[in-house]
């Protein structure tokens, strides 16, 4: 699994500061999150295949963390795709880019699909054989959505070592790699355990875009290997960050240390601050291990 951060301030863009989007590449699948202005071109610097894209999702509607979008689905139109594009984000967002394209008279020649959120409580939104994708219920000053990708438990791994010596047929392959037990060509019943290896752990990943400290989200992200969580103050501003219902760097990690997450990566920060390091050490105070978040910095899992 790998997250790579294509822009992590708030606000408003600045050359070496751009809006909220990440690429999330978990089984195959190489998802957007969130699409701030200026989207299409970090994923041009930074080599993202725009034909891979087959899912978006968008947390809530202010501007830093979707007016990238109607640009990024003309920019599909122009390159002739044809592949269905689905986009899940808040009721609203349908109206907003469908509006702009029929006036624009630039209707797209491939599906646009929205699947539109309105729950309060979590949901699951996406689903295949290996991976699935919740809500994360926010709260911030609109309707707001984190969202939690978890990869499914794997089928077994053969040992084929084990299984040449126990003579196994090639036809039960399959079967073994289900977990079942099955009788070898020798009429002996062979178990499972014994020439399979346990499927590697499931990775999840949350990303907790704009919100308050709320401690209602912990156990949803329960666990998780990597938690995104927006830290748009340092704490010396934090009489800032509850009316504009944002967190501080401390309150990000202090729901990292709840949730039991494995590694804590903070962003979304207010333009006012040229030394983000400072965020990774009031974070520390709290939770490790911390990082900050940097357009074009990958972390994997």
């Amino acid at each position: 699994m790998q997250l790579t951060i294509l822009g992590c301030h708030s606000a408003t863009p600045r050359i070496s500061a751009h809006q909220t989007s990440q690429v999330l590449e978990i089984k195959n699948h190489v998802f957007l999150i969130d699409c701030g202005e200026g989207t299409q071109v970090q994923l041009r610097k930074y080599k993202v295949k725009f034909n891979r894209i087959k899912h978006i999702f968008i947390s809530h509607l202010h501007g830093d963390h979707y007016f990238g979008l109607v640009g990024l689905v003309s920019t599909f139109r122009l390159l002739t795709r044809e592949t269905d594009l689905h986009i899940y984000g808040p009721k609203g967002l349908e109206e907003v880019i469908t509006l702009q394209m029929k006036l624009g008279g630039s209707w797209t020649n491939f599906k646009l699909i929205f699947h539109e959120l309105t729950s309060k409580e979590s949901k699951l939104i996406y689903e295949d054989d290996t991976v699935e994708v919740h809500t994360i219920p926010l709260k911030h000053r609109v309707y707001t959505n984190g969202f939690l990708f978890k990869e499914k438990t794997g089928e077994r791994m053969l040992d084929m070592d084990a299984i040449l010596d126990d003579n196994i047929h090639t036809a039960y392959y399959r079967k073994l790699k289900q977990g079942a037990d099955i009788i070898n060509e020798d009429g002996v019943l062979v178990k499972n355990k014994d020439v399979t290896i346990a499927p590697s752990k499931p990775k999840s990943y949350a990303f907790c875009s704009d919100t308050v400290y709320t401690e209602s989200i912990v156990p949803l992200i329960k666990d998780v290997d990597l938690l995104y969580h927006e830290s748009t103050f340092l704490e010396k501003h934090e009489k800032n960050a509850f009316p504009t219902k944002h967190c501080t760097a401390k309150q990000a990690a202090s729901i990292a240390k709840k949730a039991h997450a494995k590694q804590l990566v903070l962003g979304h920060f207010s333009t006012r601050y040229d030394d983000l390091s400072e965020f990774i050490t009031e974070a520390q105070e709290v939770f490790e291990p911390v990082d900050i978040a940097a357009a074009g910095k990958v972390f994997k899992v």
